[in-house]
């Protein structure tokens, strides 16, 4: 019979747990990362509204609750609206970008100035519809065919909830992070969304607007809810 010294017993087991547990644990977040941005419309034109800020040009266009990426997934959050936004200027022209110049006014029962985020303020909330609909064409397909567990009243047991797989929503987020409009020192053009938190419809806005103030200058820009 093969014996290990009391000392190496002790080690194995503490590297073995130790592995288990980081095989185990489950990633909250992306590691920190910075915006990619989405190729810029062909000309300020092509957005919902633009405006002047000294030499650059600010063009935006509200997307609401949805959220568009570039491989033609659309997610959604109930916490935040999307505006994609464009920055244009001359020829050779450089910007340094901060969300934090963007302010989204929104005027549904009263006028309420909201706050640009980061757009890893918006995982926690970010749903993927196509999923959600497969998941639960599968719940009511296995409820149908499910065998009654004698419940009180004779009723069914409700379904457990069921989440997301963890390499799912990295995907999603990465996605998300793709489209979110770069920040610092960068080259013109640039686009890409910016986030801000509101909960409420958006077929209960009467008007909204975009209101820059950066270093190039300020704009607003009367967007179409």
């Amino acid at each position: 019979m093969l014996r290990f010294p009391a000392f190496g017993t002790v080690v194995l087991i503490t590297a073995l747990r130790l592995c288990a547990q980081e095989q185990s644990a489950p990633t909250k977040e992306l590691p920190a990362g910075e915006a990619k941005g989405i190729p810029p419309r062909a000309t300020p034109a092509d957005y919902q509204a633009h405006a002047p800020a000294g030499t650059v040009t600010v063009a935006a266009e509200f997307i609401g609750h949805s959220v568009p990426t570039q491989d033609g997934s659309t997610y959604t959050t109930e916490d935040y609206v999307a505006v994609e936004t464009g920055l244009y200027g001359p020829s050779g022209a450089r910007l340094k970008i901060s969300v934090e110049d963007f302010t989204l006014r929104v005027l549904a029962k009263k006028t309420t100035s909201l706050p640009s985020q980061p757009f890893g303020a918006v995982f926690r909330s970010l749903k993927d519809p196509v999923w959600e609909d497969s998941v639960a064409v599968e719940a009511k397909s296995k409820s149908s065919t499910s065998i009654n567990t004698g419940g009180k009243g004779g009723e069914k047991e409700p379904a457990a909830p069921v989440h997301m797989p963890l390499e799912l929503q990295r995907a999603m987020q990465q996605r998300v992070q793709k489209t979110a409009l770069p920040e610092g020192d960068r080259a013109l053009p640039q686009a890409g969304l910016i986030f801000f938190p509101y909960r409420g419809k958006v077929d209960k806005i009467r008007s909204i607007e975009l209101v820059y103030a950066g270093p190039a200058g300020t704009a607003t820009l009367a967007l179409q809810p």
